[in-house]
This record gives structure tokens, C-alpha cells and sequence, in this order.
């Protein structure tokens, strides 16, 4: 689940992780990544957002975890499920029914013994145009483009860059108001981790160390990178209804390089 900018005056203390809690971590991933998996079988038109929610929550309770989003800050779901125009935090519903051509953004996070998972990724329901499914493959790269230059010793900076150069590049655009952030015992743990660059935001030029434990998340539009929210309070669209994705991982650094939690 993105987190919105709040652009903080000072930087906020960051919590390094244990390998202990880094293991426990991997195992809410873990269940993530099952979700995403099963999930992902079922994306088909005329299936329910409703459907899918009802699915991913079986399986989370079913591995002995919580689903992270359900009642947080009260969102009324276990999963966010965001279609074309929507970036993120759309509420499954009944009535929202997939349809040949569309994409949609699955977000999913898992408490497990007290640590959280959380993991986004978009899909294409059936045949999709090209520009959806480059604007899929644009996200998704990069997402792992920016994994790679998380290292010790690195500055969340060259993350921002690396995103933001990835995909301006090919003609897309970067959301700002949302952003990554750090994960653990809490969702949303200090620091922001933008997608694009922000020399002044106090978090650009923090160090990377071991133990640090992030949710990356580029949020990626084909027109405007503008965004606003739908009246039901949490659905982010983008400004000019143009299609968004949104992919993520969460990760943690180790002495020598960034893990992936979410995946199998």
C-alpha cells in the first residue's frame, strides 16, 4: 500500500532489522507471494474485484497470517485492487467486473508474528492494447532497475534516479505524491523512498546500511503524473484518466546486497 508523500523537515530515526526479524519478515512475503500467485490464475473478465478479495484473504488466513491493509486507517479490504485509471488503493467491490483489455494493479500485505509483507503488481486481464503492456513492462523494470542500486553504502537517491531515468526515458511518467517507504513491525516505517528525484526531501541522501527493510514501489502513468482521489476517500486516479501501473517489492539489505521477501 503507497504511502503519501508528507515530505518531513527533519529525517525520521530509520529502524534496522535483525536477521531474526528479517526471517520473520520472509515469511509474511512469503504468503504474499501466494497470494499474488493464486490470485494471478484467477484475473480473467467478468471476475469480481470482490471475488479476488474474498480469494486473497482465504489465503493469508489459510498460512497463518493477517491481512495487513483490512481496517487499516479503515480501508474495508484485504487486497487493494486498482483498474486502468487507478494507481492505488482501490477497493474491491461486487459490482467492479473485469472486462477483456483492462489492467489491474494488485496490492497485497500480510502481518505475520508481528512483521509485515507487502508487494504490488499489475496484470493484464486478457488481450491488452501495446501501450498497456509496455507501460507494464516499463513499471515492472523499473522496479528492478532500482532494486539494483540498493546497496550499503548507497544513497536512497540513486534509487529515486535510477527509476526516474528508467521510465522518463521510454516516455512515461512518475508519480510524486506517493512513495515507498519502510516496512516492519509497522506498514508505514520512516524512510520515504521516492520514485523520482528530490535533492531537498531529507530522506534523498540518506545512507543505505544493512537492516534496512523498504517497500519499492514505482507508480507509473501514461499522460499526466498528477494525481487525485475518488470520492469513496482512498481510490487514486490519475488526474487526466489516463492508465497507471504499479509494482513492488519489499526488500532487505543485507551486508552486500538488497533480498527480495515477496517472492517464493
Amino acid at each position: 500500500m503507497a504511502r503519501i508523500g508528507v515530505r518531513p523537515k527533519e529525517r525520521r530515526a530509520v529502524t534496522l532489522k535483525s536477521p531474526r526479524e528479517i526471517k520473520l519478515m520472509r515469511e509474511a512475503g512469503r504468503i504474499v507471494a501466494r497470494v499474488h500467485a493464486e490470485v494471478r490464475e484467477h484475473i480473467r473478465p467478468g471476475v469480481s474485484t470482490a471475488e479476488l478479495d474474498a480469494l486473497a484473504e482465504k489465503i493469508i488466513r489459510q498460512h497463518g497470517g493477517i491481512p495487513s491493509f483490512k481496517g487499516y486507517h479503515g480501508f474495508p479490504a484485504s487486497i487493494c485492487a486498482s483498474i486502468n485509471e487507478e494507481l492505488v488503493h482501490g477497493i474491491p467491490r461486487p459490482d467492479r467486473v473485469l472486462a477483456e483489455g483492462d489492467i489491474i494493479s494488485i496490492d497485497v500485505g500480510v502481518i505475520y508474528k508481528g512483521y509485515h509483507g507487502d508487494s504490488a503488481w499489475t496484470y493484464p486481464v486478457g488481450a491488452i492494447s501495446p501501450i498497456a503492456r509496455q507501460l507494464l513492462e516499463v513499471t515492472r523494470e523499473a522496479l528492478f532497475v532500482g532494486i539494483a542500486q540498493v546497496r550499503p553504502g548507497r544513497r536512497l537517491l540513486d534509487y529515486s534516479r535510477a527509476v526516474q531515468e528508467h521510465v522518463e526515458t521510454r516516455g512515461f511518467h512518475v508519480v510524486r505524491l506517493y512513495t515507498g517507504h519502510g516496512i516492519g513491525r509497522e506498514m508505514h516505517e520512516p524512510p520515504e523512498v521516492l520514485n523520482y528525484v528530490h535533492p531537498a526531501h531529507p530522506d534523498s541522501r540518506r545512507r543505505i546500511l544493512p537492516g534496512m527493510t523498504l517497500a519499492l514501489e514505482p507508480m507509473v502513468t501514461v499522460g499526466t503524473w498528477e494525481t487525485e482521489t475518488l470520492a469513496d476517500g482512498w481510490t487514486v486516479v490519475t488526474r487526466d484518466r489516463s492508465l497507471s501501473a504499479h509494482f513492488e517489492h519489499t526488500i532487505a539489505v543485507l551486508d552486500g546486497e538488497a533480498v527480495i521477501l515477496t517472492e517464493l
